[in-house]
């Protein structure tokens, strides 16, 4: 923000900064969900899971993060980003040799309670206050979409990267791989993951800037700030919006599974389809990003939640055999991914529009992602039960028609944001 130490940074340091909350902001979720997401089958049949029980250990995840949301938006107003990100980082690490042991359903929802705190707590609010700072009055949809597009391209070499290494492990013949064989291929992959993320923290702390929080906080109680975020009814109507593009973006893990269930990709085949679904969110965060800068970022929500809409029914509406065609499916699981992430790139860029006061924005964070990610408790017990309740496509069509319903739901939101922040400013 103009006059703030972020602000005063020169070009190579704002660079630098910025790439720091890129590799913090995607490294901090390849252990907890982006190594699941990619391998969804695989870790699956390797974990002996369901997918309900997966679905249990997100959602003890999802309900330790509710309370860390709150607790850790006021964290954020106080603390400097650099502190926070680096030691949350450092700590959600040290969690993947447990994971990387292959442990049983109870050891692993004791974990995701873990990383619930340690990402959540200490990490999340964190970076979205630093990515405001960074980006000022004029640039908010430029720094969230560099934030999400620079994930989203991390995340997708990442993906592809852990695939090439599970692929190099396991014999020619994928499909004659053993479930021995297989499960110490992905115990590397997972080891990897968890060297990565200590690497990050490292870099974090280096090349975040020191005390920006300090130097921008205006005195006022931990309470005091939440009640003052609370009074805007724009807060409340964007965290509408987040839980129904946040489901959606947890709905993109039935991709890949989709593909193999039903349409009879392999598991490296179906890894590679959910690795494509990564490629599409840097083009998507960065596009949305740049235009929310130009015409408002609710107006781009609201074409976003449409197109999300039309791809989820065309999922859920289209026979398997028409779905068989490498084009088609590939064509309308991109369309999707489109949407998805840009939702994601500028659904907290539209705090401005909001009309948040920087020196609330930790807290503002927490309130809304209290509300906004309550997908992180519901969907993954949900998805699981739809699918193991209906095997197959009849599953999997549901769970589209879930997204597609939430998607209405967003767009309905998203104009009466935007009708509600356009009343006159209060003078006071």
């Amino acid at each position: 923000m103009p006059g703030s130490p972020a602000s005063a940074l020169d070009s190579r340091s704002r660079a630098l900064a910025m790439l720091a909350l890129i590799v913090a902001g995607e490294t901090m979720f390849v252990l907890p969900f982006v190594i699941v997401r990619v391998f969804r089958t695989t870790f699956l049949d390797v974990f002996g899971l369901s997918n309900l029980q997966l679905g249990s250990a997100f959602s003890v995840y999802g309900a330790v993060a509710m309370v860390s949301y709150f607790l850790g938006g006021p964290l954020a107003d106080r603390i400097a980003p650099r502190r926070l990100i680096a030691i949350a980082l450092a700590i959600t690490a040290l969690g993947g040799g447990v994971f990387a042991s292959v442990p049983a359903i109870g050891v692993l929802r004791l974990l995701y309670a873990f990383w619930g705190v340690s990402s959540i707590l200490l990490f999340w609010a964190a970076l979205i206050r630093a990515a405001r700072e960074w980006g000022g009055d004029d640039t908010q949809g430029r720094a969230y979409g560099l934030l999400d597009g620079g994930r989203g391209l991390l995340a997708a070499v990442l993906a592809s990267l852990a695939v090439s290494l599970f692929a190099s492990l396991l014999p020619a013949d994928v499909q004659s791989a053993t479930l021995a064989q297989r499960r110490a291929a992905l115990a590397q992959v997972i080891s990897a993951g968890a060297v990565l993320t200590m690497l990050a923290a490292a870099f974090a702390w280096f090349a975040l800037p020191r005390g920006t929080v300090e130097a921008n906080r205006e005195p006022r109680t931990t309470f005091g700030a939440v009640r003052a975020a609370a009074r805007l009814p724009g807060v409340w109507l964007q965290a509408v919006v987040i839980v129904c593009a946040y489901f959606a973006y947890k709905a993109t893990d039935n991709f890949g599974l989709y593909a193999y269930e039903v349409l009879g990709y392999d598991d490296v085949a179906a890894a590679r389809l959910g690795s494509l679904a990564f490629w599409m969110r840097p083009l998507a965060a960065l596009g949305a990003g740049l235009l929310a800068d130009r015409v408002q970022g609710s107006r781009l929500l609201a074409a976003g939640f449409a197109l999300l809409m039309a791809g989820a029914l065309a999922l859920a509406s289209a026979a398997p055999s028409l779905m068989r065609l490498p084009a088609m499916f590939v064509t309308t699981v991109a369309v999707t991914s489109l949407a998805i992430y840009a939702l994601r790139a500028i659904y907290h860029a539209v705090m401005n529009e909001a009309r948040v006061p920087l020196a609330v924005t930790g807290s503002a964070v927490g309130l809304v992602s209290v509300i906004g990610y309550l997908p992180d408790v519901f969907a993954g017990p949900l998805i699981g039960w739809l699918l193991d309740r209906h095997p197959g496509a009849l599953g999997h069509r549901q769970v589209f028609l879930v997204v597609a319903a939430l998607a209405l739901v967003g767009l309905l939101a998203t104009l009466a944001f935007r009708k509600a922040t356009r009343a006159p400013r209060d003078p006071t």
